[in-house]
């Protein structure tokens, strides 16, 4: 039995696992609030593991590990800006979103949470669903480029039918299964990811027989340094404030903020909150150990970085376990990318097509939307990623910074601040927005090097409390309803 085909059988009995699971979740998803958000009903467990899992997505294992291999001690600010961002996302906003969107007129969706939280009829609803698709075609794609590389990498297979598989393999299960089949099946692929996070650097720097730093040490001692980058070369405050600020995007996530409005109840947020936290420590360490195994396992440079995990997980294991490992790759991919084809389907169908075209559409009329929905919004995204030269991590980071920008000072303030406004939200969705696409695309050199989250973020916070302060406060029946879900 070849090495190929042993790898094939083990990804096609993952994939037929997930697609069991898709099965199961399409026998109890019976209307919208079940397919966008599984009946609010998910418990610690795969809300916390479903949120991580579709954060981190597949630059856990190919955009990380890359940047480890090539920058060394440099990337560990990035993985503390992340960790932090983990931990005070789920403290600060899952427990009063998980109340304030259900008592918002049962909000499923960030833009009708906006909506409703502000009686605001259609001008937030229809903005913020703009640039929910608008960025998610850049996220998304993301998944599939790491898709491509790891099924070009290892079936040797050409870049344009191995994103066209990834694409079909994600879609499949998202179609029909909803939220519930993405949420569990992210348990699953998030408890996979963890575990080949923690063999795979373990026993790889085991091979080489040296510890961390004394690999950095003989490759680079530049890469010991965590102020510099691999010449030696200063990062200055700008490197690490755009890479501490990377903990921002946390607060404006829509596929991860659904999980928070998924939960149970209240009570259950402090559980998932230790497990999501407890789980990113491990995946980012391993990440920056598979990085770091990698600079002392191979005498010749890797010709993608990004590639780093599949290369030592195709030399160190036999093909079986090694089929195991990969599969953690894919899990990654289809874990975030089935989340951002459910909001950006739900975008479409509750803030485009019932806000704005049929507000009496029946359930099951809207589900089939939904469904079309994803099929449409997998398409435009397969073709985005068609091109071989785009990085998992460039295009994770333009979209984590236009989530985060546009929408992490609205949710926190509307959470927060009962004199905040709907003119001041939309301000602050529309400015944040705005800022990350002209700061990310048409401005470079010196300041403007900056990760444009940072004035994304800066510029949305100051438009929503000039904004709110310079038109009228919210009506009584505003202010009640937030002094009653906050208490």
């Amino acid at each position: 039995m070849n090495n190929t085909f042993a790898v094939s059988l083990t990804f096609l009995i993952y994939l037929l696992g997930m697609l069991w699971i898709g099965y199961w979740a399409y026998k109890r998803t019976s209307n919208l609030s079940d397919y966008i958000l599984g009946g609010r009903s998910l418990g610690a467990w795969p809300s916390a593991l479903s949120a991580g899992a579709s954060d981190m997505s597949g630059w856990l294992l190919l955009g990380m590990p890359g940047y480890a291999y090539l920058a060394g001690w440099e990337a560990s600010w990035l993985g503390i800006g992340l960790l932090i961002g983990t931990y005070i996302n789920w403290l600060v906003v899952a427990p009063r979103l998980r109340d304030y969107s259900q008592a918002a007129n049962d909000s499923l969706t960030l833009p009708e949470y906006f909506s409703n939280r502000f009686e605001d009829k259609s001008a937030i609803r229809i903005i913020s669903a703009i640039f929910i698709l608008m960025f998610f075609m850049f996220y998304t794609s993301s998944g599939l480029v790491a898709g491509g590389k790891l099924f070009e990498t290892v079936f040797g297979w050409d870049y344009t039918l191995a994103v066209t598989i990834g694409t079909l393999a994600v879609v499949s299960y998202t179609l029909f299964g909803g939220f519930l089949a993405v949420s569990w099946t992210d348990l699953v692929q998030g408890l996979l990811m963890a575990a080949a996070l923690v063999i795979v650097p373990l026993f790889a720097l085991t091979i080489v027989g040296q510890s961390p730093n004394a690999v950095l040490a003989d490759a680079n001692p530049n890469l010991l340094n965590m102020f510099t980058d691999g010449t030696g070369a200063a990062l200055g405050w700008v490197g690490i404030v755009s890479l501490l600020a990377w903990g921002l995007g946390y607060f404006g996530q829509p596929h991860i903020l659904a999980r928070f409005k998924a939960i149970k109840d209240r009570a259950e947020v402090k559980t998932a909150r230790r497990i999501a936290v407890t789980w990113t420590l491990i995946g980012l360490l391993g990440a920056f150990l598979v990085g770091v195994a990698g600079i002392g396992y191979f005498d010749e440079p890797l010709a993608d970085a990004e590639t780093v995990f599949i290369s030592l997980v195709q030399v160190l294991f036999n093909p079986f376990v090694a089929g195991i490992l990969l599969a953690a790759i894919l899990a990654a991919i289809m874990s975030t990318a089935d989340s951002q084809l459910l909001v950006s389907s739900s975008a479409l169908t509750e803030d485009f097509y019932r806000a704005l075209i049929n507000k009496d559409a029946d359930p099951k009329s809207l589900v089939t939307i939904g469904r079309t929905s994803v099929v449409i919004i997998a398409i435009i995204a397969w073709l985005l990623a068609l091109s071989p030269d785009n990085t998992v991590l460039g295009l994770v980071s333009y979209a984590w910074a236009g989530f985060g920008a546009a929408f992490g000072p609205a949710v926190i303030l509307s959470l927060y601040w009962n004199r905040m406004n709907r003119f001041g939200c939309l301000a602050g969705i529309l400015v944040g927005g705005i800022t990350v696409v002209v700061w990310g695309n048409w401005l470079s050199g010196g300041i403007f090097d900056l990760y444009e989250i940072v004035p994304g973020f800066i510029l949305s916070t100051i438009a929503i409390v000039a904004v709110s302060l310079a038109t009228e406060a919210p009506s009584s029946a505003i202010d009640a309803k937030f002094q009653e879900v906050n208490g």
